[in-house]
């Protein structure tokens, strides 16, 4: 069956013109020949982004929910598992820029995504923003441009989950009200002479509080790979997941595609995590005051649902000394975020030119 299926795909994609393979057009609904620029519009289909329940799923009382049957190659550096492109027998990790020999890829049955946003950032663009954002670092290796000439960048579909919930929380702490005492001090005055002032002074009085908050959250997002640094992942947001689309192979065709690493269960953990701050946020209000002290919160997790989505992400990595630096585009809104290497010299430098400075107007202002 599953054969069948992508046989069936494989056939989609076929230009009728010239029978080579369409990939997918950024910035459109259409497949188009790279040989003869024919295109082809993908078929929207009308259906709901649907949501999972939760605890129906963990629960195993949704076996009926969809799988497919996933080959890729994992790569031995960073531990990415990435799809690569047929009669491919090397290639170069887009995470890690690490050469990977493919030996046999390895077969896994996955959830199937339910949705994903398209490539809206065309491949040019992208590399236009690349060669920007390395000619405006600051402290670079003089040398960094020889090491990022080749300009290699790779569409990505990464995969994510979101998760939808309303949480009620039990909460303690103590409320701080701002009150003012009038305090006696000795100063001395113009003149010299001793004398006696006031001043009034704050001081907080503290009440023990406890209540309870509800909050409800939607598309909480959390990356589903180990593959790129969260920290450049998260500053990649906002995602417009308005904008999802019900799942289709055709969109992926032409790009590269990422399995996911992060059970649901786990993602899940992330989103609390994520969902923390912002339920401490309204208890603070909850309790009113000047100031606010949250001392325990107990919080529970009702109507719980979730989805598996990819998001496009265009990334380049290039390999500078002994590290990996890599540059990423959110491939729908154009968001830029990388990472780069420093040049020490250059910071020294830097650092006595402003040394000198202060020196060279201290002797000045001086005289």
């Amino acid at each position: 069956m599953i054969n069948e299926k992508i046989e069936k795909t494989s056939d989609e994609l076929k230009c009728t013109g010239c029978g080579a393979i369409l990939q997918f057009k950024p910035g459109t609904v259409n497949l188009k020949c790279t040989y003869c620029g024919a295109e082809n519009v993908i078929e929207q289909k009308d259906e709901e982004i649907e949501e999972i329940d939760y605890v129906q799923f963990i629960n195993n009382k949704l076996d009926k929910e969809e799988k497919m049957e996933v080959v890729a190659v994992k790569c031995k550096s960073c531990g990415a598992a990435i799809t690569l492109d047929p009669n491919v027998t090397s290639d170069e990790c887009p995470y890690c820029a690490q050469n990977i020999v493919i030996e046999g890829g390895s077969t896994s049955t996955l959830l199937k995504p339910k949705s994903v946003i398209p490539f809206k950032i065309e491949k040019k663009k992208a590399a236009e923003s690349f060669k920007d954002w390395i000619s405006h670092l600051w402290f670079a290796p003089s040398d960094l441009k020889k090491y990022t000439q080749r300009e290699r960048i790779d569409g990505i579909y990464v995969p994510y989950w979101t998760y939808d919930t309303d949480t009620h929380s039990d909460y303690s702490g103590q409320r701080g009200d701002y009150y003012y005492v009038t305090e006696s001090y000795t100063a001395t005055n113009s003149e010299g002479e001793t004398e006696t002032r006031n001043r009034q002074v704050r001081r907080t009085r503290w009440t023990p509080v406890s209540g309870d908050v509800s909050v409800s959250f939607d598309d909480v997002l959390v990356i589903a790979s180990h593959s790129l640094p969260v920290k450049y992942t998260d500053k990649l947001e906002p995602w417009h997941l308005n904008e999802l689309l019900p799942f289709d192979n055709k969109y992926l065709s032409g790009f590269r595609s990422e399995s996911y690493q992060v059970e649901v269960t786990t993602g899940m953990e992330t989103a609390k995590g994520k969902m923390e701050p912002v339920i401490k946020s309204t208890i603070r209000s909850h309790i009113g005051g000047d100031e606010q002290r949250v001392l325990s919160v107990d919080t529970s997790y009702q109507n719980i649902t979730f989805k598996h989505i990819l998001l496009p992400i265009w990334i380049s990595s290039y390999r500078y000394g002994q590290k990996v630096y890599r540059f990423l585009i959110n491939g729908q809104t154009g968001e830029v975020q990388g990472e780069r290497p420093y040049s020490v010299l250059k910071i020294v430098l830097a650092v006595l030119a402003v040394i000198a400075l202060i020196v060279i107007g201290y002797f000045i202002f001086k005289k």
